[in-house]
């Protein structure tokens, strides 16, 4: 279980998203919630290309941090690691227009599939283990919200 007085550690900051996985309750929501907010802000402009980019480098270098601090620390998938929910969320948003009920439907839909984990964001929240299996699940359930909100924006 990762403590509040472990925030000074680069790793522990990154992965709880500056913090906010010490929040509570729902860690995740509020991970989730700082990682639209941060898209609204600095990535809802840019192109798709540069969006895609930015969310695969915080992806590897978040596995990364995960996985040498899971091994450090003997640690699981512990609540309060957000960069996951970070990540995915800026996926689902990935085709969204800045548009707020565009957001928010991403955002209700990666926290639907993210808490519910149906079919195979179970499967990998259950079957994927250590650095990737803490980020693998919720990259899927981005990616199939993403997809809900590309076709949205299709009709």
């Amino acid at each position: 279980m990762l403590s509040p007085k472990q925030i000074f550690q680069p790793s522990v900051f990154w992965l709880t998203a500056f913090g906010l996985g010490f929040l509570r309750p729902a860690p995740g929501t509020w991970g989730s919630l700082g990682g639209l907010i941060f898209w609204w802000f600095f990535l809802a402009e840019l192109s798709l290309l540069t969006q895609l980019v930015i969310i695969v480098s915080y992806f590897l270098f978040s596995w990364w941090l995960c996985s040498r601090l899971i091994n450090r620390l003997g640690i699981q998938d512990e609540p309060q690691i957000v960069a996951d929910e970070v990540a995915g969320v800026w996926l689902a948003l990935i085709f969204a227009p800045q548009v707020w009920w565009l957001a928010l439907l991403a955002f209700g839909l990666f926290r639907f599939f993210d808490i519910a984990k149906p079919g195979v964001v179970g499967w990998l929240d259950a079957n994927v283990h250590s650095g990737l299996g803490v980020m693998a699940d919720d990259m899927m359930a981005g990616l199939i919200s993403a997809g809900i909100v590309w076709l949205v924006l299709q009709i």
